[in-house]
């Protein structure tokens, strides 16, 4: 929020500047003129904009006193800790306006209407902003809607919106399940969460949908919030298959599925290298290890001790990555697919590719005993894993052998299959040895590393989900984390040599108002740390390392995450904060981001490696690149994880009424969030189903107290709840708690809310 400072008055004539006050003397003007944080406070407190003139009336301060007024408002603004708005009012940095275009985005679980600020640049969390209820004359709200209006605070970050007007109207389409009452009128329930309330069919346009089909409905004009019509004018599938959750992440976050028919017959016209300006590599034994239901290889290893006689215990590295820009040139019709794609979608079922199968899984793919085309990088490392050197070319390759992580990772153990025997000591445990001189240099460097399981979907033959377990970790998969980072860093190494543009990926430092919230909470659990003690990722590390074994590990470790900033794409540099690098870009994976295709380009054109390269304006065309990558980006992370979280309610849907162990992972005015120890999955207690009281949200505690019991809800607490719901269209999972909270500590009375006033609270 901007505190914001309105203009000083006229200096008093016949006194000169300082000149104290008749009857006053200098010490008495210090007594009446407030501290620069009683000011702050006030500011703070007033909830909106001030002006230098309601400062000086709160603090009764008039004649000379209001020129030392304007000394120490004028020294606030310099440093930062107030900034000048409209009428030359002020605010505290990073807080909303008094009025702004604000998008609706649904209702809470209390029914209320959420907006969210459209145009929020700070860095700080977005403002939470609950709309006013609805008053004759004034505009619907409806999800998707964009109305100009004026802010109210509430508390630190939370605001009341009184809309003005609307900007923009809702959503044309939706995507919905279609369902009939008892009546049998025919509703649509959207996939949305947030859209809490169905939207009833307008009569004679149903289509052909019957009960259970995911459908594609387009919104008819309405005039109440919960009695909007629309119209179906698409089956997409039954929502009971399994298939379709897939489908419905896809249409919701609008990703592109199907490629034009340009593209798709540029990629199946696309014919096998020939070794016509490239490096033969086919003799040396390069080997790819994924997954094992993995389908595009993108990236083949190899390693060998270094035998210079100046680098003892040195390794030499080969990193070679399929050469996507040979088929992909700017400007052509598999260029724009994949530009609009932007990156590969991974869902259980599924994979929704950058590019067509005829590249992904084919002439791009380093299938083993087949000739590929590949922009290979020579790194020799020092016995402490530096890079010492590294060459870039542009080669042809014969992958020697498809490996998975778990096979290399028994063989290195010491129980090889008929597949890893024979590579065992030319190929496996040379690599394991670059591998180690590599942890040496990641621990040196220091790196953030942050411990967060993640969730597996298996499926069966049949198409249904058969099992949901935490993704193994392995030192395999460290392995080729290491060999990628090392390529990466050498590409955006060679590209600043060359004088070229690199499209860098980068990280920066945390947010300080959220390291602040983590240390406050470390605080309640006896982990005494100040903000000077987390500001580099080898700290952060180390604080990991001390709650490790505990039971806050995971909250811990979540907590971590949220105070990161997010990485993104950008020509220009900044570093990359979680991996201590100074340069950082994607350069291994140009099968399933368009990010490493862009670098691929600048590598061929400022090494002179042939054609494919960048166009003449890339330069000017990167900037927009970058935020458009990195758009997409988040796009394919919310719908791969929406995805997870359908799966899963669809999984645990059999098993409503049964009790589970969890664990509090966040704590909201309206609820707990909790997640099952069992599937790592996330479901919602609604604070109406908590133990009857009236509960406060303490935000600074991350906490629901009960007024009356002094229970407490805290994050990180263990709690065993009862599954009451499983909703595979939303992904949702309702929760209830089996049992109270801890008894609160610290005694109720006298507690008090922001201002001094008691904390607005839900019940």
């Amino acid at each position: 929020m901007a505190r914001r400072i309105g203009k000083a008055g006229k200096r008093p004539a016949g006194r000169p500047h300082g000149t104290p006050r008749p009857g006053k003397t200098r010490f008495d003007q210090a007594k009446v003129v407030p501290t620069r944080s009683e000011i702050l406070q006030f500011v703070e407190d007033s909830g909106r904009p001030v002006d230098k003139r309601e400062v000086a009336k709160a603090f009764g301060i008039t004649g000379a006193a209001r020129r030392d007024l304007s000394a120490t408002l004028r020294e606030l603004q310099e440093e930062g800790a107030v900034v000048r708005g409209r009428g030359r009012k002020m605010a505290e940095p990073g807080a909303a306006p008094e009025v702004a275009v604000v998008d609706i985005v649904g209702t809470d679980a209390d029914g209320e209407i959420i907006g969210r600020l459209a145009a929020w640049r700070g860095e700080a969390e977005a403002p939470r902003i609950f709309m006013a209820p609805e008053r004759p004359g004034t505009p619907t709200l409806a999800p998707g809607v964009k109305v100009l209006a004026r802010l109210r605070r509430m508390s630190a970050n939370t605001y009341e919106g009184h809309p003005i007007r609307v900007l923009t109207e809702a959503p044309t389409r939706l995507l919905g399940v279609f369902e009939r009452d008892e009546h049998g009128n025919g509703w649509v329930r959207a996939t949305e969460r947030r859209e809490r309330n169905p939207f009833a069919v307008a009569p004679g346009s149903e289509s052909d949908a019957v009960v259970g089909d995911l459908v594609m409905a387009e919104l008819r004009a309405g005039r109440h919030l919960g009695e909007r019509h629309v119209r179906i004018v698409e089956r997409i599938g039954a929502s009971g298959d399994p298939s379709t959750i897939s489908l419905i992440s896809v249409h919701t976050h609008g990703i592109p599925h199907e490629f034009p028919d340009e593209a798709v017959a540029q990629a199946e016209a696309a014919t096998e290298p020939t070794l016509a300006g490239r490096v033969d590599l086919r003799d040396i034994p390069l080997v790819t290890i994924d997954g094992p239901d993995a389908r595009d290889f993108d990236d083949a290893v190899w390693a060998e001790a270094d035998t210079a006689p100046g680098n003892p215990g040195g390794w030499h590295v080969i990193v070679a990555i399929a050469d996507v820009s040979w088929y992909v040139r700017p400007g052509d019709a598999l260029d724009q697919a994949a530009y609009e794609r932007g990156n590969s979608v991974y869902f259980p079922d599924r994979v929704v590719p950058m590019l067509p199968e005829a590249l992904s899984n084919g002439l791009c793919s380093l299938r083993p005993n087949e000739n590929r085309g590949c922009l290979a990088v020579h790194m020799w490392l020092d016995s402490e894993g530096e890079l010492v050197r590294h060459r870039f070319e542009r080669g042809l390759m014969r992958s020697a052998a498809r490996l998975t992580y778990e096979a290399v990772q028994t063989a290195r153990d010491g129980a090889p299959n008929d597949q890893t025997g024979p590579l065992l000591d030319p190929v496996i445990k040379p690599l394991y040895g670059a591998f180690d001189a590599l942890l040496t240099a990641r621990r040196k460097r220091g790196t953030l590393e942050i411990d967060l399981p993640e969730r597996q979907v298996l499926m069966g033959a049949d198409g249904r989900i058969k099992a949901i377990i935490p993704r193994a970790r392995l030192d395999s998969h460290r392995l080729i984390e290491e060999f990628m980072v090392a390529a990466n860093v050498a590409a955006a190494e060679a590209l600043e040599r060359a004088g070229w543009p690199c499209m860098y990926r980068i990280h920066d430092k945390p947010d300080e108002a959220k390291v602040e919230s983590l240390i406050d909470y470390l605080a309640d659990l006896d982990i005494p740390l100040s903000a000077g003690q987390l500001n580099r990722p080898k700290q952060f590390t180390q604080l990991l390392g001390r709650v490790a074994d505990g039971p806050f590990a995971p909250i811990v470790n979540e907590l971590v995450l949220r105070a990161q900033a997010q990485a993104v794409y950008s020509p220009e540099n900044i570093g990359h904060f979680g991996l201590g690098l100074k340069r950082y870009a994607h350069f291994t994976s140009p099968i399933r981001r368009y990010s490493d295709l862009l670098v691929h380009r600048a590598l061929v054109s400022g090494l002179k490696l042939g054609e494919g390269g960048l166009p003449a304006d890339a330069d000017a065309t990167f900037p927009a690149a970058g935020e458009h990558i990195s758009m997409t980006e988040r796009r394919a992370a919310a719908a791969e994880r929406e995805a997870i979280e359908r799966y899963t309610a669809a999984f645990l849907a059999g098993r409503v009424g049964e009790t589970f162990p969890g664990r509090v992972t966040g704590v909201t005015r309206f609820g707990l969030f909790v997640r099952l120890q069992d599937v790592g999955a996330d479901g919602l207690v609604p604070v109406s189903t908590l133990p009857a009281d009236f509960y406060d949200h303490d935000e600074k505690r991350h906490e629901l107290v009960g007024r009356r019991s002094g229970k407490a809800f805290r994050l990180g607490m263990s709690l065993d709840v009862r599954l009451a719901a499983a909703d595979p269209v939303t992904g949702g999972l309702l929760l209830h708690v089996m049992g109270g909270g801890e008894r609160e500590k610290r005694p109720l009375k006298g507690r008090r809310g922001p201002f001094g006033r008691p904390p607005r609270s839900r019940g």
